[in-house]
């Protein structure tokens, strides 16, 4: 059985590199790259890198979703490692490349790179090339992408083809996404939301991506309607900004949310406007996809994908899936603890509580607090900081707020952050004080922290 579930993905993996002549003449980007042209790039870029002898490593700095697409169906065939950036900045880069090094990068606009790094432009060749038998590993590492960045040392977390490929097969089969689908995101593809959603799944699924990312609500409504999109993939700040009367979509079939807990009356107002309930995904980058909801089903509980196995140690989640990254310690049984915690609910789902560690999401990105902390260590006059996050919305977006002892201003603590930080990871609330209380064994009541926040009241 297990041996015919192998065979199974393997199979339906070699057809990624080799569709139909049906689906090859089909558009991939709405009236822009077909099938055959996102094949042809994979090909120039598979003949492109071979010149240069062993495997190297391309960081893709692109917004392109056929240039995406192409890379990955590279790398499938052997020809290279990719890396996804979390950010396009300079300072972001250099993060990566001390951390894992690349030799190669496909840009959109010109970026200054680390020294020694080569930009490549996407050249076609012909899709003989690319031959669906020689696919790589479906268990060894094709992709590296990253998280936290410059809050800290950015942490790396590789995915395989079955990683990835699995997740998006499941997905395209759970939702019954087909070649009649026509996808419009709102979020880039060098995300891992917005690579299996907007670029893998559609790809699997033989169906059309509109090629740009919308992220102003008027243009969001106009483009579903105008092109008759069916299928929405956002984020919660999108959705937010969707809170409007002239809202109209009636082309859509599903709309996706991820990236940070979706904030109820945004959701019922999307469902009131479109009669749509929007889809939520609960996952991250090294579990992969979790579990789903629903607006429509007015619960706070979560259920677990059916190929996703959870249990709970203590109130912390653990799952075992083909989805998640190599890097996570796992238990003998194969399960890996998330930083979630969580209380059961009837009928097999689950309730978020919050999250264990110190990671909290932020306008749908991973800022380690401890990171923060210790970078507003760094500047002048600093002899103390607590960092903590203040909820903003039931779920777990977050607002970094940060006391510092010390003698400067809040204007110029966050000017010299703004240098350190992704604009994220800056706290947007700050209270400068002369000194913070602690325990005689050192410790901070970050509960008092918290509440001098949400009181809105000066520490003593």
């Amino acid at each position: 059985m297990l041996n015919a579930k192998k065979d199974s993905f393997i199979n339906l993996y070699k057809k990624i590199l080799a569709p139909s002549k049906t689906v090859l003449q089909k558009d991939f980007t709405f009236s822009g790259y077909s099938y055959n042209d996102v094949l042809e790039l994979a090909a120039g870029l598979k003949k492109t890198l071979a010149r240069h002898g062993t495997e190297k490593t391309l960081c893709l700095c692109t917004t392109n979703k056929a240039v995406t697409a192409a890379c990955v169906l590279a790398s499938l065939a052997g020809s290279c490692q990719l890396i996804l950036p979390y950010s396009f900045s300079a300072h972001a880069l250099v993060e990566m490349y001390d951390a894992v090094g690349f030799d190669f990068v496909i840009a959109d606009q010109p970026e200054e790179m680390p020294v020694g790094v080569k930009v490549i432009t996407p050249v076609t060749a012909a899709i003989e090339n690319i031959k669906s038998e020689l696919i790589r590993d479906p268990d060894k590492p094709f992709l590296r992408l990253f998280t936290g960045g410059s809050t800290g040392n950015p942490k790396v977390w590789s995915k395989t083809p079955r990683n990835l490929l699995a997740e998006a097969f499941y997905l395209q089969k759970k939702f019954a996404l087909s070649d009649k689908d026509l996808f419009v995101a709102t979020i880039p593809p060098y995300h891992i939301y917005g690579l299996l959603f907007s670029v893998l799944v559609p790809f699997v699924a033989h169906a059309q991506v509109l090629p740009d990312i919308y992220i102003f609500p008027q243009e969001i409504i106009s483009t579903i309607n105008k092109h008759k999109a069916s299928v929405l993939v956002s984020v919660p700040i999108h959705y937010r900004a969707l809170k409007v009367d002239n809202l109209s979509a009636p082309s859509l079939k599903i709309a996706f949310s991820s990236s940070g807990v979706l904030n109820r009356s945004d959701g019922l107002h999307f469902l009131k406007k479109t009669g749509v309930g929007i889809t939520e995904i609960y996952g991250s980058t090294e579990t992969g996809g979790i579990a789903a909801r629903c607006i429509s089903e007015y619960t706070d509980s979560w259920k677990a994908f059916d190929v996703v196995s959870c249990k709970l140690m203590g109130s912390r989640l653990s799952v075992k899936s083909d989805f998640a990254s190599s890097e996570m310690e796992r238990e003998a049984d194969g399960f890996c603890m998330t930083g979630d915690d969580v209380c059961e609910d009837k009928d097999s789902r689950f309730v978020l509580l919050g999250r264990a560690d110190g990671i909290v999401k932020v306008a749908g990105k991973r800022v380690d607090l401890l990171d923060v902390q210790n970078k507003i260590k760094t500047l002048p006059t600093v002899s103390d900081v607590v960092v903590v996050a203040i909820p903003t919305d039931k779920g777990r977006e977050s607002v970094i707020a940060a006391v510092i002892a010390c003698d400067l201003t809040e204007t110029h603590v966050k000017k010299l952050l703004m240098d350190m930080l992704e604009p994220y990871a800056v706290p947007r609330r700050i209270k400068i004080v002369s000194s913070i209380a602690r325990t005689a064994t050192g410790k901070i009541d970050r509960r008092r922290i918290e509440q001098l926040f949400l009181d809105n009241k000066k520490p003593a």
